[in-house]
């Protein structure tokens, strides 16, 4: 009887301490780490982004950052002639989304410092008329000039529990760097 007695205390300090555990986890961004995007442009029309942040209080599970980038592209319109002229409408791009596997034994004493992968925004070399604000069908959209709009970092710890949303955006375009609101 003294056995079962001990096997049930012990089990059940087991379980307290393994819950105790687990709710320690309290992830939060250390002073000065909110989460911030870099926006680079490899020519007009294709743009990178990545995000960088440094998190606490994480537990010991695997995490998942999935970054998504919108945006729009403006073309000039061609005609037949080679001549051309600003066309008249926004292309929306996107969303793109590229995601970001941190194994947990990367995560030291419930630390990181995230580094995104790089996610890719690109616009079609060409547009129809139509698409891109032409006058007629004799134009084509060209030159796309791309600009990114709307940036989400979402992190999940773990994987498929969202612990924070993180976003930015403004229809008019964003500026590098850009530092998310969560």
């Amino acid at each position: 009887m003294r056995r079962v007695l001990i096997l049930i205390t012990s089990c059940l300090l087991f379980l307290f301490a393994g819950s105790a555990t687990a709710q320690a986890a309290s992830p939060h961004f250390k002073k000065g780490g909110e989460p911030v995007c870099t926006i680079s442009y490899s020519n007009l029309y294709t743009s990178s982004t990545t995000c960088k942040a440094v998190l606490a209080g994480l537990g010991n599970d695997d995490l998942l950052a999935t970054v998504t980038v919108n945006g729009f592209a403006k073309y000039q319109c061609q005609n037949q002639g080679g001549n051309t002229a600003p066309g008249q409408n926004k292309v929306l791009e996107g969303p793109a989304t590229e995601p970001t596997f941190i194994d947990s034994s990367a995560i030291k004493n419930g630390n990181l410092t995230l580094n995104t992968n790089a996610v890719t925004l690109a616009a079609d070399p060409t547009a129809t008329a139509a698409e891109a604000g032409c006058p007629n069908n004799n134009w084509t959209g060209v030159n796309p000039v791309l600009t990114v709009t709307s940036i989400r970092l979402v992190i999940e710890q773990p994987v498929g529990t969202t612990i924070f949303d993180c976003s930015a955006s403004d229809p008019n375009g964003l500026t590098s760097p850009v530092t998310l609101t969560c």
